[in-house]
Parts: C-alpha cells; sequence; structure tokens
C-alpha cells in the first residue's frame, strides 16, 4: 500500500485536563497483513469519557495506554486485505484498533458488523459498549422492577440517554439529569423521560424532591460528585446506586470527591455497586438482539453526535465530552 497511516499516540500523561502536547501525531508506512491477519480502513472512531482514566499509571480495570503508544479506541474499519479466514475486502469490523486511519489485526476481539442494518456509529454507540453498559448495569446491577423511579445522571450522553429509554421500556417512571435547557427538552420530548433535571440552572436536590416524592429506587450515575451527593439524599428503601462513571471527577487534579452522604445507604438499607460492561462479555449477543428489537419497534431513539474529519481531529473532538458538547454517542467518522 502507497498510503500514509496517521496515528494520535500518547506523548505525556495529563495532570488534569488533556492539553494538546499530551498528544503526538504521527504518521507512518500501511503495513500489509501477514498470513491469519487482515489490514483495514478506519471509518469511524469512538469517543468515550472512560478514555481519560486509561490515561493516568494507576490501577484500573484496564492497564494504562503507555506513553508512545497509539491511543486506545474502539472503531469500526473496513477491511481492505486479507489472509485471514473469517474476514474479507468489504467486510466492516468492530473493535478495539485504536486512533489511526489504517489498521492491521490478528482478529482477536473483532466483530464483523452489517451496516445494512445499522451504521458503523451505531455499532460504537447503542449496540455497542455504551448500550451494553446501560443494560447490564440497569438490569443486572441495577435489578430493575417494573414500575420503579430511576434517575439517570449524564443522561443526555451516550450510556444516559440508553439507560432511560431501557428504564421508560421496562415500566418505569424515569428522571434524567443533563446540562442545559436543550439537552433536558431532547430528554422529554423525544426520548420519554418523564422529567428533567438541568443541573446548570435548578438546585438538583429540590428537584429530585418534586420529580422523586417517594424516592429513588435505581440511581443510575454517570457524573458522581456534588450530583451524586444529591441523589442520595432521595433514596428508597432497598435502593440500588449504580456506579456507571464520574465524569465530573476525570480531570481533577486534586483527589477524586467521594460522596459525604453515603450514610444514607445505611439508614435507606440500600447498595452502592460499580461494574465493568467487559465483565459481561459472554451476554453481549443477548443485550444487542433486545437493544435491536427496542430500536426496531421505536421504544429506544438512536442519539448520536457524529464529527466528520481525520484522526488529527481525535484531540479536540474528545474535549467535546468533558465540556458537555456532545449529544448521544460522540463519533468521529473519518472522510
Amino acid at each position: 500500500m502507497s498510503a500514509t497511516n496517521r496515528q494520535i499516540r500518547l506523548a505525556a500523561r495529563p495532570v488534569g485536563e488533556v492539553d494538546p502536547e499530551d498528544w503526538e501525531h504521527c504518521a507512518g508506512p500501511v503495513d500489509e497483513p501477514g498470513p491469519g491477519r487482515f489490514a483495514g480502513r478506519t471509518r469511524a472512531i469512538s469517543l468515550d469519557p472512560a478514555m481519560r482514566g486509561w490515561l493516568d499509571d494507576r490501577p484500573s480495570y484496564l492497564p494504562p495506554v503507555g506513553i508512545g503508544e497509539v491511543m486506545r479506541a474502539g472503531s469500526v474499519i473496513e477491511v481492505t486485505a486479507s489472509d485471514h479466514p473469517d474476514f474479507q475486502p468489504g467486510d466492516h469490523v468492530v473493535g478495539t484498533f485504536g486512533v489511526q486511519e489504517y489498521v492491521v489485526s490478528d482478529g482477536r476481539g473483532a466483530m464483523k458488523i452489517d451496516t445494512s442494518l445499522a451504521p458503523p456509529s451505531t455499532y460504537l454507540g447503542a449496540l455497542g459498549m455504551p448500550g451494553m453498559t446501560a443494560y447490564f448495569g440497569l438490569l443486572d446491577v441495577g435489578a430493575l422492577k417494573d414500575g420503579e423511579t430511576v434517575v439517570v445522571s449524564g443522561a443526555a450522553g451516550a450510556v444516559g440517554t440508553i439507560a432511560g429509554q431501557i428504564a421508560k421500556a421496562k415500566g418505569c417512571r424515569v428522571v434524567g439529569i443533563a446540562g442545559g435547557p436543550e439537552k433536558c427538552a431532547m430528554l422529554t420530548d423525544e426520548l420519554g423521560f418523564d422529567a428533567a433535571i438541568d443541573y446548570r440552572a435548578d438546585d438538583v436536590r429540590k428537584a429530585l424532591r418534586r420529580h422523586a416524592p417517594d424516592g429513588i429506587d435505581v440511581y443510575f450515575d454517570n457524573v458522581g460528585g456534588d450530583i451524586l451527593d444529591a441523589a442520595l439524599t432521595r433514596l428508597a428503601m432497598h435502593a440500588r446506586v449504580v456506579v456507571c462513571g464520574a465524569i465530573s471527577q476525570y480531570n481533577n487534579d486534586t483527589p477524586v470527591k467521594g460522596p459525604s452522604n453515603y450514610l444514607s445507604l445505611l439508614v435507606r438499607r440500600a447498595r452502592m455497586e460499580g461494574f465493568v460492561v467487559f465483565d459481561y462479555a459472554d451476554r453481549y449477543a443477548q443485550a444487542a438482539r433486545d437493544i435491536a428489537a427496542w430500536i426496531a419497534d421505536g421504544r429506544i431513539k438512536v442519539k448520536e453526535h457524529i464529527v466528520q474529519g481525520s484522526v488529527d481531529d481525535f484531540p479536540e473532538t474528545l474535549q467535546m465530552l468533558f465540556r458537555g458538547e456532545n449529544v448521544g454517542k460522540l463519533v468521529l467518522e473519518l472522510v
């Protein structure tokens, strides 16, 4: 191949917010696939809040991205050449291929997708890790029951939009917390949430008393910080707090702020549990079938925020997550 492979590599570990200097923009030759491998061109790259945690050299559910390594990312590629029996030119494949324009893979962790059924971006969102996260977080960790009151923070994001709609599909009252009147209107007017709270303009504690007068049965937390503390004051008896993420804390250059109202867990006989979606990998197919069925019958509407550009646009596009500029799943589509 004569093309050049553009890559984004980690140049330095960020302290607080990620700076442009923390990235290295690289270009190199495009490799040919050897025996048992295939090559492809990247079509879409997933951008996720968890990426910020992958940059820190501390114990976590995945090892940190190494200095000088291609940035870890889920992506969809189109196979261009193959010496692998399961992948042929023209196939679209989803996997953790990193932030680079061209890929060579042995197929481990890769899955063929059908882009006639859904666009590549949806396999990175509702039918990908965010959808799986919402599904297992609510139904397994949250042990959701029909008729319960569910509150979702970060409700306008990739996971939050799906989590709220799954809860509605299961017959629950759903309250979303998001930033700004436009996002809140989208939650109620488009996605069917029963209520939405604008954390930038509303007193979250008062709003939760108003919209969850009998308490919160399941709190799906994507944010942490002060909003988690507010939700803890409104727990119903035997409530479940699902710890999915804490985007409000990811860019801290001081220790993460823990919940000061945790004794509500004792008083309300509640539990608070974190989870990692990779633990449910053997059940992804089941979740994808259910989510696809809900999309087909209109109970789930897919919200995606697609930025068209090049690999070099990754650093600035990633910052959109932490500025709250995306609605739904954020994807960088290479053009």
